[in-house]
C-alpha cells in the first residue's frame, strides 16, 4: 500500500468514527439494552465490541512500532467474547465515554505511527496482516457495525448510507473473496447480485441484507 492509500483509509475510518459518535450522543439506557441486528447481541454488545476493537488496533500498531508482532486479542476468542459480555451491560453514558476514549486513543496512535510501525505485521484471527491494512479494517468495522446497531429512537444508519469510496474499495475486496471461495469457472457473481445497486450487492456479500432469488453469500464460512 502507498502512503496515499493509508491516508485515505485513515480519513475514511476517522469520518466513520465521527458519524458513529454523533449518532449515539443521545443514546439512553433503554436503547443500550435493545436488540441490535446481530443475533444475540444488544446495542450495548455492538458498542462494547467497537470500543474493544479500537483497543486491539492500538495494541497491534504500538507493537509494530516497537518492532514486535502482537495478537489482536492475546486471550483469543475467549477474551474477545468475555470483554464484550462484561462491557455490554454498562449504562449509556459509560458506553459513550468508553467509545470516545478508545477512538481518541486510536487516533493518537495513528498520528504517532512512523514508517517503522506501518512496515510491521499484526496477528488477527484471520492470520497475519500488514499494519498498513489495519486502518481499512477499522473503517470496515465501524461502517458495518454502525449498521448493526439498527433503528432506535435516536436514529438509524443503513447500508444505503455507506460512503461511495468505502463501497468501491470494499466491493473489490469482497468480490475477490467471493471468487476465491468458488470452483474454477464459477467465480462471477450471480446475475441477481450484479443487477443490484452496489450498496445492496456489498451488503449481501457481507451478510447484511438479502437479494431476492439468492441464498446468503456465506463468503466468511
Amino acid at each position: 500500500m502507498t502512503e496515499t492509500d493509508i491516508s485515505r483509509d485513515l480519513r475514511g475510518a476517522t469520518e466513520a468514527h465521527r458519524r458513529l459518535v454523533a449518532a449515539i450522543t443521545t443514546i439512553t439506557d433503554a436503547d443500550i439494552s435493545a436488540a441490535s441486528l446481530l443475533p444475540g447481541w444488544t446495542i450495548g454488545h455492538v458498542l462494547a465490541h467497537l470500543a474493544r476493537n479500537a483497543d486491539s488496533h492500538v495494541r497491534m500498531i504500538a507493537a509494530a512500532e516497537a518492532g514486535e508482532v502482537a495478537d489482536q486479542y492475546p486471550g483469543g476468542i475467549e477474551q474477545r467474547s468475555g470483554d464484550i459480555e462484561r462491557d455490554a451491560q454498562r449504562g449509556a453514558q459509560e458506553h459513550l465515554a468508553d467509545l470516545v476514549e478508545s477512538i481518541e486513543a486510536l487516533h493518537a496512535c495513528w498520528a504517532a505511527t512512523t514508517e517503522r510501525g506501518w512496515a510491521g505485521t499484526a496477528r488477527t484471527f484471520a492470520g497475519p496482516v500488514a499494519t498498513t491494512d489495519l486502518p481499512f479494517r477499522r473503517w470496515r468495522e465501524t461502517e458495518v457495525h454502525h449498521v448493526d446497531i439498527g433503528t432506535w429512537p435516536g436514529g438509524s444508519y443503513g447500508f444505503e448510507q455507506w460512503p461511495a469510496e468505502y463501497v468501491r474499495l470494499e466491493l473489490g475486496r469482497m468480490m475477490m473473496l467471493w471468487s476465491s471461495r468458488r470452483p474454477m469457472g464459477l467465480t462471477e457473481l450471480p446475475p441477481e447480485a450484479l443487477a443490484a445497486p452496489e450498496r445492496t450487492r456489498l451488503a449481501w456479500l457481507i451478510g447484511r441484507t438479502e437479494i431476492p432469488g439468492l441464498p446468503a453469500a456465506d463468503i466468511f464460512a
